[in-house]
This record gives C-alpha cells, structure tokens and sequence, in this order.
C-alpha cells in the first residue's frame, strides 16, 4: 500500500491509448447497470476508449453490432434500472476454444485488452481461462492470417478484473455481491405484504427463496423478518427437526402471538436425505398462533443431501398441527425491481475500482476481483476466490457443514451465530442457575434516546431475547432517561417484543433528553429496580449520555454498572462507528424519492431539482444519497462552499442541458451553511439558470425518519444487539463480586460501532476527543471519500486520493476471532 508520503490521485492515472470492455454475464442482478455505469463514466474520464459488449459471452464471440462504444450519455438514465440494459445470455460457444478464439479476434480488431465481467464465478472462471489461453489465441490468429504479427504484439496481454453480481451472495472473498441487498429488500416486502393477511385468518405461511447452493438469503430474512424457523443449505436440521419445528410453532401461537415464520430454502433436505417441502410444513398448523410464515431457501438440503421443499414443509404443518397453511414461492420476483441505495453504491464503488486496476494492470498482474471487506472496497487474486467458492460447495457434498459455514466467510458465521441466538427460548430448566458465588442472572435495562431511527426496534428485539436467553431479566424504559427519571420501567418478556423486527420508529418511545438533569432519580430507579446493566440505543445523545453518566460514576455507585451504546440515528453522525442503525433506510428513503422526481422531468425537460435531506451537521445522507441517485451536486457543512462553487454548478448545468441528458439533481445538507440556504440555491439557481433551465425544491423532511426498517437495518441493528448483550453479559460476571456488581473501569462503558472491517467496543471517553461537539459530528468521516466519486460520476473535473488502492491482498480464511474492547468482535 502506498505510504502517506507516497500519496497516489486518481487525476494522475491516464487511460490515453487504452479500451476497456464491459459485458455482464450469467443470472442479472440488480446494481448491474450502475456498475456498467460507473465503468463507463470512469474509463472515459481518465481518456479511454470504453465499449459495451451486449448479450455477455455470447456478444464477445459473435462480434459485429454487439461490442459498441459507449459514450457518457449512454449510461444515463440506466443507475435506477434493475438487471441489465447491455443484455446477458448463455453461451456454450465461450465454452470452446474456437469461440475463445473468436471471442479473442472481436476484441483484437478493436484494439481491446482491457475487459471488466460483472457475473458469477462460473463467469469470472471463464475471463481466468480467456486471459490465460490469450497470447496462445493470437498465435492461431496469425497461423490463420486473421490479424497480422504487429498486432499481436501490440495486443500481447489481456488484462481482467472482476465483480461479482449474484442476488445469491454465494462468491467467497466479497462480505456483498452486487444484487444481495436488493433482493433481500424484495423479500422483506413479501414478507411484510404476507403479515398482515397472515395475521387476519391465523395462517401458517411458508417462504421458499432463491440460493439453491447458498443460504445466504434465507439466513437474513430470516433474521430481518423474526423468523420461527429456517432450512438453508448449510445447516440442515437435526433429526426430529419435524417435531421440534411443531413444538417451536405451538408454544410461539400459545404466548399469544399473531406471527410465525419458517424460511426454506428450495432443495433442502434432513439429515437422513427425507425431501421436506412446503405442504409437509403445512400439515403443521393445529395450535394457536395467529400466523406462521415459513421461508425456504432454495437449495436447502438435510446432512445426507436430499431436498427439503416447500410443499413437504405444508404437509407436515397441516397433517401435524392443522394450521391453515400456505406456500409463497418468490421466483424471480427477487431478480427484479430497482436496485437499493446499497446496490448501486457497491457497483458504483467496484465500479470505479476496477477501472484503476485495470489501469494499473500489467502482463504479470493476476486477474483480480473487486470485493466489499466490512466497508473497504479491496481486491482479490479472482482465482482464489473461486478456488474457496468451489471449497465451498466441496465440503457441503461431503458434509462437513461447519467447515462450509466457515468458508462462507465472517459475515456469513455472524449472522448464522446471530439466527441461532434468537431462534430458540431455552426452557427454564436450561436457564442459568443462581449461584451466591457465581451470579449469572442479572437485571438489564434496554432504553431508546435520541431522533427515532428503523431499526431500533429489531435491535430492541435482539437484546431483549438473547439476554432472556443468557438468563437475565430485562427492562424496557419508555421514553428515554426521562421515563427512567419518571419511573416508566417495567420487565419486558420473550413474547413481548415479537414482531418488532419490521416496525419503525420506536416502540418504546425515545427523547432527546440528558441524564444530566436528572441524575439522581435515575439512580433512585436503578437502585429501586435493581438495575446491574444497562443498554442504550440512539444518535449523538445516547453517545452522550453514557458519557454523562460515566462521568458521575463518583458521585452515584448505581451508574458504576456495564453500560453499552448502540448507534441508531438516520444521521450517521455518532463518533466511533462508520454506520449506525437507521441510516440505510433513510438513504434508501431519499433514493426512492429522487428517482420519483427525476422521472417527473423526463417530459418536461431542461428542469433542476434542488432537494433538502436531514443530518444536522452531518453530510452523510446528503453525500451518500447524492451518489447512489446520480445527483450533480451536494452541499454539505464539512466540505465548505461558496458563491464561486455555486456559479460553477450552475455553469455545469447549463452545458448538460445542451446534452441529451436534461435534468439536474442537486442535494443540500439541511445545515450545510447557514447563509446558502435552500431557498437561496434554489432563486439563484432559477436566477442564472433562466431561459435554459428552470428549477423545483423539495424538503423531504420527517419522511427520512419513517417506513418500514430496510434489511440492512434490520440485520444490522439485530447483530449488534446480540453482541452487546454477550458483552454485557460478560461484563456482568467479571464485575460481580461480594454479591454486587461494581464496574468504574472505562472499558465497562463502551460504544460497539463498526470500524472499517470489524465490529469494535470502544469506551466512550476514548472517543471524546474524536468527536466534534459543537457541531455534534465525528472530526474524522470515512464517508467523505466517496464524494469525490460522485463528481466524478457526474462530470466534474476533481481530486481523488487513491493511495490506499492498489494491492492486492489475499482471500483469508476465516478463523473465530476472540472478543475484546479495542480490537475486532
């Protein structure tokens, strides 16, 4: 990696005398288009030749009209369109060396060495083989007096890289492939579609998703949905699975409860190799729940490798509860559809770095892929990828299923950890016993501060059962510290919060209230209640109010307890986390809105939108927004502007209008400056831009916060839930002694974010003087280097440091890690 004095720009990298290729291959999956997109935009930026190759393999063997080069509006219009507009198809013929060769002559004849895949690893097999046989290739092409030596000489290596799409999440390397995050958004909203029916006439459904030989899919909707049960590939179900899933079903409908959930995949099977389909399911349903929804994975086998379907799952609910069962089978429903705001900034992110690997590609450069790790876009040797990929589906065949799960990698093994925590209550007889020397049952208070954010309530859920599970009672706090004062604490059960995982807002109610004011009631309650722990879920204030109750630790023992943070604002702007729970379902929110405006010019032409979004201080929403709906410009408070950059854009956008693409998007932080406000922008903008443009504003407001939690959010705010309260378990037996629990130290009050690639508790007043307080933001914001993508997307001529690209690192193996403040979870 480049040293800091060793800074690398993208505006240095040059592409004169270069092409590159872009073709998408295998199954589509939606953020394609925004890879192919930013693939365009970046190569053409930089001075290269850029072309399509329409149909995948198929177009690169047939030649002609199917390899086209693409020009800077071709790829307009095309970021919130789902699969793929250049077409991906099938080909037997890349299969062959002969279609190889041919495939070989197209490219030479163009001038062609440069060729970016989108697909899956059957796909990024084929470019491996394509760019290994290739000097071999031009060889026969001269033999056969198709191009001549000069040429092949000229052309003598083929640079490759890759990125992965594939709605299934099934490429090792990559914690994301392009087209997961939007077809999990495709499921929820079945899912929640399916609830409320559900729910009306006491039905069982059952669910049966795609991922015939990974469960990925299953694996998190069934954590984003609260499901009661789930069969995916790599964890087939122990033997007497039948009656324990009918056990799970009836005690869920006997606590009173209106849903149940079972998520199969499509081809699971037992552990005896029995098929297990839908209508077996269904013969399940005879007790009380309400609803039962049953979601399959497609591709969900037992440990001797035979199907389990979603019409073997219906037969059993029905033949073994009598429940009104019934089967939903997704299909390519989750194909389809625009792609989520996390979509098209992964493409658009591996987008732009593949065109800098392939820039700096020389002939000894492996073919690489382009990989997300945590939130770090890196890149991977391709073939050892593929090689894990296929160690995968080795270890599956010889069911050795842990080592499977292992090989998934991090992200895979967290989240199944994470379903096995929630999945099942322990009985009271498996509960941990109290012991005088050695407690393990403790009182734990779960509170929500701050803005409402979605996705508090899964986190909420998550804390509530796993410290059920770890043998704790648990406390729910209304309102803050300022029901805390008030006494507004009452112990929440298993039962109580299921069906929390698809509501937003917060059900427990949240202010913005410090505990500052307040601090003796509060003690007067913990000790009243006998509070041993304690969890807060919120934005900035919840960041703040640990601090301001660490801080009294010695004026007031009952604060000297473990006391954890979990970041949930839609703002992202807590210190010590790249992102916090609410987030992505605003961006989401803001995408889904632009795109609504944007389509509304494609009549009316020559039209500028300027569009105000939330975050305080904090320009995430803006910049972030901006780039995964394509904006031209966002206005933000960390990076200052004046009214020569606001003449700029306008002079910008009124070129683009002489184009083919006209209409402007512009995003404006709410307090980005306090004397360019939106309506300032907007009549200077109407002002400059008269008699070539005219202009609409829109503060979207309140909207940011509400709607349903997206997957993202959901599993984010379930996992990090479940950690904390382990750690807080943890924390409550190292601190217990003398038959109390007294903890002062810093790192028993700490904040778990996620930095770079790792989920890392942090005590809270290390992270002071990381934070801005007057502005209430961190001073340091990975996200700031994103903006410059987005000009650059947009046409902008601008700086983007790069230094931190250009190696390639190495697939690593996953091992457990151990937990500890300070270091990776």
């Amino acid at each position: 990696m480049a040293q800091p004095d060793q800074k690398k720009f993208f505006e240095n990298l040059s592409g004169a005398g270069k092409a590159i290729a872009v073709l998408t291959s295998g199954g589509d999956a939606q953020g394609m288009n925004a890879a192919v997109r930013a693939v365009v935009r970046v190569g053409i930026y930089v001075g290269a030749k850029v072309y399509f190759i329409h149909e995948g393999y198929q177009g690169l063997v047939d030649g002609g009209e199917n390899i086209e080069e693409a020009k800077w509006e071709s790829v307009s219009s095309m970021l919130q369109v789902g699969g793929t507009v250049i077409g991906s198809a099938r080909c037997k013929e890349f299969r062959t060396h002969e279609g190889r060769r041919a495939a070989a002559l197209n490219l030479v004849l163009r001038g062609i060495t440069n060729l970016c895949v989108i697909g899956g690893d059957g796909s990024l097999t084929g470019a491996n083989l394509f760019r290994e046989e290739w000097s071999g290739l031009l060889d026969e092409l001269v033999q056969q007096g198709k191009i001549d030596k000069e040429s092949a000489e000229k052309y003598s290596h083929l640079n490759i890289v890759g990125m992965v799409g594939s709605i299934d999440n099934d490429f090792c390397g990559t914690d994301m492939t392009i087209g997961t995050d939007s077809a999990l958004h495709r499921i929820i909203e079945v899912v929640d579609a399916i609830v409320t029916t559900a729910q009306s006439h006491q039905r069982t459904f059952v669910l049966e998703v795609m991922g015939r030989h990974c469960g990925y899919l299953a694996l998190v909707s069934a954590l984003a949905c609260g499901a009661d049960w789930m069969f995916i590939p790599e964890m087939p179900p122990a033997d007497g699975w039948e009656e324990q899933m009918c056990t799970k079903l009836s005690e869920t409908r006997s606590r009173g409860s209106r849903l149940n959930i079972i998520i199969v995949a499509e081809g699971a099977m037992d552990r005896h190799g029995q098929v297990i389909t839908s209508n077996i399911v269904k013969d399940n349903r005879a007790r009380k729940k309400r609803l039962n929804i049953i979601i399959i994975s497609e591709g969900a086998i037992d440990t001797s490798n035979k199907p389990i379907t979603s019409e073997h799952i219906k037969d059993l609910v029905v033949k073994c509860l009598g429940f009104d069962t019934r089967v939903t089978i997704l299909g390519h429903v989750q194909r389809g559809g625009t792609p989520s705001a996390f979509d098209r900034i992964l493409a658009s992110r591996m987008g732009v770095e593949a065109v800098l690997a392939l820039l700096e590609a020389s002939a000894d450069t492996p073919a690489c892929v382009v990989s997300l790790c945590g939130n770090q876009a890196v890149r991977l040797p391709l073939m050892e990828c593929v090689q894990m990929t296929q160690e995968v589906q080795k270890a599956m065949d010889e069911r050795k299923f842990e080592e499977a799960v292992r090989l998934r990698g991090r992200s895979f093994e967290n989240n199944l950890n994470t379903y096995k925590l929630l999945a099942h209550r322990k009985p009271q007889s498996e509960l941990p016993i109290d012991d005088p020397s050695c407690r393990s049952s403790f009182n734990v208070a779960v509170l929500n501060v701050g803005a409402p954010a979605a996705g508090m309530n899964a986190a909420v859920r998550s804390a509530v059962r796993v410290g059920i599970t770890e043998g704790h009672k648990i406390f729910a706090v209304n309102d803050g510290f300022e029901g805390f004062a008030k006494g507004q604490i009452k112990e929440i059960k298993w039962g109580d919060v299921g069906g929390w995982t698809g509501q937003g807002g917060s059900l427990l109610g949240t202010k913005r209230t410090l505990p500052a004011k307040h601090l003796e009631k509060i003690a007067e309650q913990m000790k009243a209640n006998q509070i041993n722990a304690l969890l807060v879920i919120g934005g900035f204030e919840a960041f703040e109010c640990l601090l301001q109750l660490t801080e009294a630790r010695s004026r007031y023992e009952e604060f000297c307890i473990p006391m954890c943070v979990l970041p949930a604002t839609i703002s992202n702007n807590v210190p010590g986390t790249d992102l916090t729970i609410g987030a992505d379902t605003s961006v989401n929110a803001i995408v889904q809105t632009c795109d609504r405006i944007k389509q509304s010019a494609s009549g009316t032409k020559r039209r500028v939108f300027i569009i105000e979004t939330m975050g305080g201080y904090c320009g995430y929403l803006a910049s972030v927004g901006g780039l995964a709906a394509g904006a031209d410009a966002a206005y933000i408070f960390e990076e200052p502007f004046d009214i020569r950059d606001l003449q700029a854009n306008v002079e910008h956008l009124t070129a683009k209008m002489k184009t083919s693409i006209q209409r402007g998007l512009v995003l404006r932080n709410e307090n980005s400056n306090e004397n360019y406000t939106t309506d300032f922008i907007y009549q200077l903008y109407s002002e400059e831009g008269k008699g070539v443009f005219d202009c609409r504003k829109n503060v979207l407001g309140h909207m940011q916060q509400g709607g349903a939690p997206s997957p993202f959010d959901r599993n984010f705010g379930t996992k990090i839930a479940a950690k904390a309260m382990l750690w807080i378990s943890r924390k409550l037996k190292e601190t217990y002694r003398k038959g109390k629990v007294f903890a002062n130290t810093d790192d028993t009050a700490c904040l778990l974010g996620m930095r770079r690639r790792a989920l890392v508790f942090q005590p809270v007043v290390e992270l002071k003087n990381e934070t801005d307080f007057v502005h209430r933001i961190p001073k340091e914001q990975w996200w700031l280097k994103l903006r410059p993508l987005m000009k650059i997307l947009a046409k902008y001529k601008t700086s983007l440091d790069v230094s931190e690209s250009g190696q390639l690192e190495h697939v690593v193996r996953h091992r457990r890690p151990i937990e500890s403040e300070g270091v990776p979870a």
